[in-house]
């Protein structure tokens, strides 16, 4: 059962009798959605959506939630003025074949996103910007009184992580996390494998992403006109300008490389390791907790190897098992592969056992946006809340770190600390520039 989140209590008489007697006005004034016709949902109850980061990932994003009734994209922001003329062509288009579509697609973008935040009209947002900025949007748009769905990995700093959390639970916010392989059938049958104890006592878990993070190092080039590049590194070092870090246009056959380098983002272990991690801890419980001592390979220049280890003896380490990206549960009765492409196990039996009635249930998603959207007309938690997305994000930050101090760490994951270990408790936190 979804557990209800608290609304704010007005506490003024008077406020109270303002709003009510104008929503009472209002009322009758809007035409009843069953006038309308059948799927048809009021202007009055969609979810105005705005989006903050109109770069190659928004392209899908948008076209998701352009295919809901329950929301309309009615703003963007981005540094870039080429994104913002293409996100405004690309979210008409996708309003193009909608029966009311004079009334929809016209929307307004701008170059800094506080004043995306600051319209009233504007009940949430989609935060798909680069790692660096994600923990400084999310909190601001939360505090401008938005719900927000932010890309993974939820943040690039551990202590960005937890603020977004206690954020969304002063404001009552509802926080969705990117990790979208939570609303993917497989994944949740694998988990609820696991949980279930199908393949008896779980000893170990490997999971294969890609490689820590590394210092920045494109050679500088020329800086577009079309964009304040300052404002683009923001909190971040100003880096020199390179077009495989932060292309000028969508339309490019390469993802932008700023995920690869340590300033901006968390290299492809934490890209894909919000991912996959996320489902190591769903399928061994611990979406609010995680390991509590990383052990780095011993060999310096790895970028495979890193042990960690969970307060119950579990093992999990990140490692290639030769089956791309994906996720390998390891008990006393078999082993389970998951991924995006195959859901198996030896003995072939087990991917193939029906989880029973009486077993646990996993949370039921089959579409991670709408269950967003879902979570907040009826103000529940969604699948991947801030709690579960900054857990997962924290392996993937704790992760990079060990492999950049490359000597063990051990973890504290209530008071999340470091324990005995000034130099790892630095790097919890950035010190940002002037955003």
């Amino acid at each position: 059962m979804k557990n209800k989140i608290p609304e704010n209590k007005d506490k003024n008489s008077r406020r109270k009798f303002i709003r009510n007697s104008s929503l009472a006005f209002a009322a009758i004034h809007i035409i009843p959605r069953h006038v309308l016709g059948r799927g048809f949902t009021a202007p009055s109850d969609r979810i105005g959506l705005g989006f903050i980061g109109l770069g190659k990932q928004s392209r899908g994003l948008s076209s998701s939630f352009a295919k809901s009734q329950d929301v309309e994209i009615i703003a963007g922001s981005d540094v870039w003025k080429t994104k913002n003329d293409w996100f405004k062509n690309h979210v008409k288009y996708q309003y193009a074949d909608r029966a009311n579509s004079s009334s929809l697609g016209n929307i307004q973008t701008y170059l800094n996103y506080k004043e995306l935040l600051e319209r009233k009209d504007i009940d949430a947002v989609v935060i798909a910007t680069p790692d660096h900025w994600h923990g400084i949007q999310s909190v601001e748009a939360m505090k401008a009184g938005k719900d927000i769905y932010c890309e993974k990995p939820l943040t690039h700093i551990i202590k960005e992580g937890r603020e977004i959390v206690d954020t969304a639970n002063k404001t009552n916010r509802i926080v969705q996390t990117g990790s979208m392989q939570r609303s993917s059938n497989n994944f949740r049958k694998a988990c609820e494998l696991v949980r279930n104890g199908y393949l008896g006592e779980i000893k170990k878990v490997l999971v294969n992403v890609g490689d820590p993070a590394r210092p920045y190092d494109l050679p500088k080039e020329t800086t577009p006109n079309e964009i304040n590049w300052e404002d683009w590194c923001g909190p971040a070092p100003l880096l020199a300008y390179n077009h495989r870090l932060a292309p000028s246009r969508n339309d490019v056959d390469f993802w932008p490389d700023w995920r690869l380098f340590e300033e901006v983002g968390g290299g492809i272990l934490s890209d894909w390791g919000a991912h996959m991690f996320d489902i190591a801890q769903w399928g061994l419980g611990m979406d609010h907790s995680g390991p509590v001592e990383y052990i780095p390979p011993t060999n310096p220049a790895a970028v495979r190897g890193l042990k960690m280890y969970y307060d119950n003896g579990i093992e999990m380490v990140h490692e290639d098992f030769g089956r791309g990206w994906g996720v390998r549960f390891i008990g006393n009765n078999g082993t389970l592969d998951i991924s995006r492409s195959y859901l198996d196990s030896t003995p072939a039996n087990l991917s193939l056992t029906s989880i029973k009635k009486s077993d646990i249930h996993l949370y039921d998603s089959s579409n991670h946006h709408q269950d967003w959207l879902n979570a907040i007309k009826n103000r529940t938690q969604p699948i991947c809340n801030a709690e579960t997305g900054h857990r997962s994000a924290t392996i993937c930050n704790i992760a990079n770190i060990a492999y950049n101090l490359k000597h063990p760490l051990k973890w504290d994951p209530k008071k999340e600390k470091f324990q005995g270990d000034r130099q790892a408790n630095k790097m919890r936190k950035r010190v940002h520039k002037k955003a």
